[in-house]
Formats: structure tokens, sequence, C-alpha cells
């Protein structure tokens, strides 16, 4: 088993790096520098979700484990992100709830379509990678939660792309239903 390769490491980041995020707001610092720190580690670590899936295929290093892993990795890391905004009041428990809920309504189904062989009805679509990308760009923007060069209020854009996030989470997992249920019918009978 290929356990301990470049890619899996990058993967293990993501989960180390949630208490150094949080630990960020406990430190004796002004609150805009807290703010940048934050978001800065954010996105580096969300970056490696992209970087970990190159490498794991250009170093021909892809496991079963680091498939695993990987999507594990990206949820923990964002449920994080959205508990540490809901408790600086940057965002609404409600889109949190909706986005965390998700997660974990998609992990069991598409656990469980593992389990009867019909991986392939609940597979990544484009909907969902679209969610993702608009939810890694509201995170880091309300976590800086501040004016970006002069001119952008990351507080507002990450408003409203968060609950455009929120909105396509939802239809992402509608999406994802409607793929399965014909199988669940089909080897539930």
């Amino acid at each position: 088993m290929k356990f301990w390769t470049i890619p899996t490491i990058m993967t293990w980041t993501r989960i180390i790096a949630i208490p150094l995020i949080v630990g960020v707001f406990y430190l004796d610092i002004p609150e805009e520098k807290r703010n940048i720190i934050a978001a800065a580690m954010f996105m580096v670590f969300a970056a490696t979700d992209w970087l970990d899936g190159y490498l794991a295929r250009k170093l021909n290093q892809t496991s079963s484990f680091g498939a695993f892993l990987d999507p594990v990795a990206d949820k923990f890391l964002v449920c994080a992100a959205l508990l540490i905004l809901v408790h600086l009041q940057r965002t609404d428990v409600f889109v949190a709830l909706i986005i965390i809920g998700r997660e974990i309504a998609i992990s069991a189904l598409r656990e469980w379509m593992a389990m009867i062989g019909a991986t392939k009805s609940v597979a990544v679509h484009m909907l969902g990678k679209l969610k993702t990308a608009v939810q890694m760009t509201a995170i880091p923007f309300l976590l800086y939660d501040g004016v970006l060069v002069g001119i952008v209020d990351t507080h507002v854009w990450g408003t409203w792309l968060i609950w455009i996030s929120a909105v396509l989470t939802v239809w992402s997992m509608v999406y994802y239903l409607q793929k399965a249920i014909p199988e669940i019918r089909k080897r539930t009978k």
C-alpha cells in the first residue's frame, strides 16, 4: 500500500492545517493580521487538493488510500473553516448546516453505493466541482474579511459566494440523489 507518498503527505497537510488555522485566531496580534494569515493558510492548504492529485498521476503514486483520504481531508478543511466563520459571525449557521449536512449525506450515499457496486452512478460531476470552486473562493474571502486591493470588499463578495455555494450544494445533492435512486431501487427489490 502506498501510504507515505508525496501526494498522500500533501493530503495529510490539509488535516493538519485545521488546528493551525483555528490557532491563528487565538494569537495575540491585531485582527487584521490574523485574518490575512488564516486566509493565506487556507488558500495554500486548499491548493494542495489540486496539487496532490496532479502529483499522484504524474508520479504514478495513486492509491486506494489516497483516493479515500483526499475527499475526507477536503471535507474536514471546509467544515472546520465554516465552523470558524460561524463562530466569528462572518457567515450564517444555516449556510454551514446546508454545506456540512450535504457533505455527510453524499459521503454516506457514496459509501452505500460502493457497497452495492454502483459507484459510477454517484461519480464526481461538474456541478460538484463548481460547488467546490465557489466554496474555496468564498471561504478565504470571509476569513480575510476586509477590503482587498482597495476595492474588493471580501466580506460582501464572500457572503454572496457562500450563499451561491449553498445553492449549488443543494443542487448537486439533488443531482447525485437522482442518479442514485434508480440504482437503489434496482438493488433493493
